[in-house]
């Protein structure tokens, strides 16, 4: 996480929200050749726990079960040029939103793991309104538990929340307000409503 405390990211609870908004998280599990990385859609349980599934024949899938692992969550990255502050002499930077969670990883059971599919796709079809939302009744009987068989489920309980919000906080109003209205011109509206808030 980024070291300037302005950009520190402490409210659990928001980082919580963040995660569960998100959805996908880089993870990262010490293997025995050196650092395993892999990439997961996830959802977050009511007690603050990551449920994920990944391809069963993913390399990381050995070595999750018992292990320490990370799940890192981002979004809204951007580049911000110079020439995009009120104020001259700045340097190129680079703003964005991170959460780290960190804890111990557990395989989940094929009823856990059939949940957690189901739990994923309902957060996410409901998002797509006024789509129908997908179900796995939509499918031939027995075709959901057959595929239930080509991933593996996993849990991390968390032992700490770590979250970086760099989006110029180490800067005056007039320059925050300048690189609010440059997003803005660029297209990235959403990026813009994060700097001016």
């Amino acid at each position: 996480m980024h070291p300037n405390a302005a950009f520190r990211w402490e409210e659990e609870a928001a980082m919580r929200a963040f995660v569960a908004a998100r959805g996908f998280a880089t993870l990262c599990v010490g293997g025995p050749e050196g650092p395993i990385v892999a990439h997961a859609p996830l959802i977050v349980t009511a007690e603050g726990r990551l449920r994920f599934h990944l391809a069963r024949g993913n390399r990381i899938t050995r070595h999750l079960d018992g292990a320490h692992g990370v799940a890192s969550v981002t979004d809204a990255d951007f580049y911000v040029s110079p020439d995009w502050y009120a104020s001259e002499n700045q340097v190129p930077t680079w703003n964005y939103l991170a959460v780290e969670v960190e804890g111990p990883v557990t395989a989940l059971d094929e009823t856990a793991l059939a949940a957690q599919v189901e739990a994923l796709s309902d957060h996410f079809e409901r998002a797509l309104a006024p789509k129908p939302v997908w179900t796995r009744d939509k499918m031939p009987p027995g075709r959901f538990e057959a595929m239930l068989k080509a991933i593996r489920g996993f849990e991390l309980t968390p032992t700490a929340w770590r979250g970086t919000r760099k989006m110029g906080q180490n800067k005056g109003p007039e320059d925050r307000a300048a690189l609010a209205r440059m997003l803005a011109a660029t297209g990235r509206a959403r990026e813009a409503e994060l700097m001016a808030r």
